[in-house]
């Protein structure tokens, strides 16, 4: 708390000096956001501290994927990208404890714990919105660290609206996004498509296996991927206050692997990557009172929606796989592994999770100005695994309701207290509270906030099992039914200022964790019969287990800091930092004790800067200019090295062309990246700070058509509930 109440005075100080040059109003004070409360708020009253990026911010920085975007835009996050998804990191905790959202729904594409973002179309984000911390009260498991909520862009003008954005870069980085909508009377049609892919490249070829250092290492830093996505979302009004949708997507994903080398331990693979994803939705929302046009009108809103990913391998070389027997065709067999061979563009699935919801929630404004957010939800998770689980499938379901009271009685406090009551197949009941203030004192905002975490493992931590090659050794995974849930209390502290020109805020917070699930080394004689004979021999091959168990506790304790400054009409500065501090009991079986520990991937320091310049010449051309950095110390890990700290800096230019009869119009991206040729050569397997090939080169063409006119919608205005003239 020392470094809280000393960067917050020198905040103070710092918006006191600046505040007497306020003359023009940020924008961003009459945005509004949703995610922190699942109720619309002004950002600059909303309750629960959140961070937005803005579509202006999107347009200007001019990121290829969600990765980059949120580590450059973000001083908070660390990504760590590799075959099966990106491992990130919010607040010292990773992605099983992020929940990521679309437009309010879970995203679904977990494989091995992480998260394949490839699913998220950058060209197709209208805003972000993060809220870090502890959200189970409100969203329920998964949301420990925080939630991200990418809000998708939706074309609701009369008429039809169609774009073209295709971004090429260096390693034949190719990503491309296309667009069709239109709305005619009471229906509408949005329907998407995106491609990404890049030949991948090769940071160094050195590696150490085979108890050596070997110099000719085929394994590259990023493999070779190509995916693709096709999304498509129906809505229809059949009356004026009910609305109704339905939405589906289906996304393939592709890694190609390097295969012909002279080291077998290390850089042949003998099996390519191929996922498969598919969703389909339904719902609607029934405003029950209210002025059509403001987004304060009690309303019903149900929805449901099925997710599938599949995981498979596809066989480039010859290769032996062991096949669990099970059922009793095989007698005396049942339970054993046995060896299979499987040939070159034979396809073997691994995993496939489907996932089903359903939820009714409720927004109801209140007299003595009380705001009402309740629902109920249902979750269903099934995973079929037939070589890495003991009956080949295995499936969990979850029952909850929730009721959130947003109380404002003075027009300077604000007090959010919710409750969430939680029901699981395998772990029973629980209840998640949380709480929090606001105190607003003209153009500051005080928060303070309290919620507790509640997370059950899930049903790949309680079933699956799998090999993980890291380096010379093989480590086997392995689940655990007797996990216990995980739990968690989050304390914050925020003060914020959001003046015509400055925006500035500082927020500190604690958050200590109870029965932490992680990977932990354990002897043979700990895993359970039937598991061990194929993957661990007689130990002579280097295979070592590592089974899912609950450690004592964890703490995480960190400071946030991010500043705004508009210099002048065409000029804004921002700068963000993020100090982390964390430690973890893990168990030594080696030592046979329990011992403090970082979590892994734990930097003290991160930041991000940039400077945005915008300006219009003439009616048909506008310029921008966005220069930016962002970096990291150290970040931590138990085993294969620490990452080494980086400082990376970009620039982004945008070239706005006018419009040709009001209806067509063109942009053009010219960008460098990694602009003073920054390149981590650390030797595979150990731990990368980035993996960026250096300076790449890229440019962006796209072209919009628009034949429609603006209709009035109901989420458009919204009235302040302080005494602020200038809303």
């Amino acid at each position: 708390m020392k470094h809280l109440w000393s960067l917050g005075v020198a905040l103070l100080c710092l918006v006191s000096t600046l505040k007497a040059q306020d003359s023009l109003k940020v924008g961003d004070l009459q945005e509004i956001v949703v995610t922190g409360t699942g109720t619309q708020n002004l950002l600059k009253n909303v309750p629960v501290q959140t961070e937005v990026i803005s579509r202006k911010m999107l347009d200007s920085y001019g990121g290829k994927s969600i990765e980059e975007i949120l580590a450059g835009l973000t001083a908070s996050f660390a990504f760590s990208e590799g075959d099966m998804g990106s491992q990130m990191q919010l607040g010292g905790l990773g992605n099983a404890y992020i929940l990521i959202l679309i437009d309010g729904k879970r995203i679904h594409g977990d494989v091995g714990g992480e998260n394949d973002l490839g699913l998220i179309d950058p060209h197709n984000i209208e805003r972000i919105e993060i809220v870090k911390g502890a959200q189970s009260a409100l969203y329920g498991s998964d949301a420990m660290a925080g939630v991200i909520n990418i809000i998708t862009k939706k074309h609701t003008e009369k008429g039809v609206y169609a774009d073209n954005i295709t971004r090429y870069g260096m390693h034949n980085d190719l990503r491309q996004h296309n667009t069709v909508a239109f709305n005619i009377g009471k229906f509408g049609s949005q329907t998407g498509f995106q491609l990404q892919r890049n030949d991948g490249w090769q940071n160094t070829a050195e590696e150490f296996a085979e108890a050596m250092v070997l110099t000719d290492s085929k394994n590259k830093t990023v493999n070779q991927f190509r995916n693709w996505q096709v999304t498509e979302r129906l809505t229809y009004k059949p009356v004026r206050d009910v609305e109704l949708y339905a939405d589906g997507s289906y996304y393939i994903k592709d890694i190609n692997r390097p295969q012909n080398g002279t080291h077998p331990s290390c850089d042949v693979y003998t099996y390519d990557l191929h996922y498969r994803n598919a969703s389909a939705s339904l719902g609607g929302k029934w405003y029950l009172s209210g002025e059509e046009g403001t987004v304060r009108r009690n309303y019903l809103s149900l929805d449901a929606d099925w997710n599938k990913h599949e995981y498979s391998y596809i066989y480039t070389a010859k290769h032996y796989d062991y096949v669990l027997l099970q059922g009793e065709e095989y007698g005396d067999q049942n339970g054993e592994w046995f060896s299979v061979a499987m040939l070159p563009g034979q396809k073997k699935l691994q995993s496939d999770q489907q996932r089903a919801m359903a939820q009714l929630k409720g927004i109801f404004y209140l007299p003595y100005e009380n705001t009402l957010h309740a629902g109920a939800e249902f979750r269903y998770d099934y995973l079929n695994a037939p070589d890495r689980t003991d009956s080949g499938s295995a499936s969990d379901w979850t029952a909850a309701v929730y009721v959130q009271d947003e109380f404002n009685l003075l027009s300077w406090f604000n007090l959010t207290a919710g409750l969430r009551l939680v029901d699981n197949r395998n772990f029973g009941v629980r209840l998640t509270p949380k709480v929090s203030a606001m105190f607003s004192a003209g153009d500051f905002r005080f928060r303070l906030g309290w919620s507790q975490g509640f997370k059950t493992p899930t049903v790949k931590e309680l079933h699956y099992r799998y090999l993980h090659l890291m380096g010379g050794s093989t480590f086997f995974n392995i689940g655990n039914t007797d996990l216990n849930p995980q739990t968690s209390n989050y304390y914050s502290a925020n003060i914020e200022y959001r003046g015509r020109k400055v925006t500035a805020s500082v927020t500190g917070y604690l958050n200590k964790l109870d029965k932490m699930i992680a990977l932990v080394n354990v002897p043979v004689g700990e895993i359970p019969a039937g598991v061990t004979t194929a993957y661990l021999g007689d130990g002579s091959n280097n295979v070592q287990a590592r089974m899912y168990k609950n450690m004592d506790n964890a703490r995480t304790v960190g400071v946030d800091v991010t500043l705004s400054y508009q210099v002048y009409k065409d000029l804004t500065l921002t700068a963000a930092y993020s100090y982390l501090d964390t430690e973890a009991n893990l168990y030594n079986a080696s030592k046979d004790r329990m011992e403090t520990v970082t979590i892994d991937g734990m930097a003290h320091h991160k930041w991000s800067a940039s400077a945005m310049y915008t300006h219009t010449f003439c009616p048909r051309y506008k310029l921008g200019i966005n220069l930016s950095t962002r970096g990291s110390s150290t970040r931590y890990y138990q085993n294969n090295g620490n990452a080494q700290p980086f400082q990376i800096w970009r620039i982004n230019t945008t070239h706005d062309l006018g419009k040709v009869d009001k209806m067509l119009s063109y942009r053009l991206e010219l960008g460098v990246d990694n602009i003073f040729n920054y390149v981590d050569r650390t030797m595979h397997p150990y731990h990368l700070g980035n993996n960026t090939p250096g300076t790449t080169v890229y440019g962006t063409f796209a072209l919009k058509f628009n034949h429609g006119k603006r209709v009035k919608q109901h989420n458009v205005s919204i009235k302040s509930k302080t005494n602020d003239e200038e809303d």
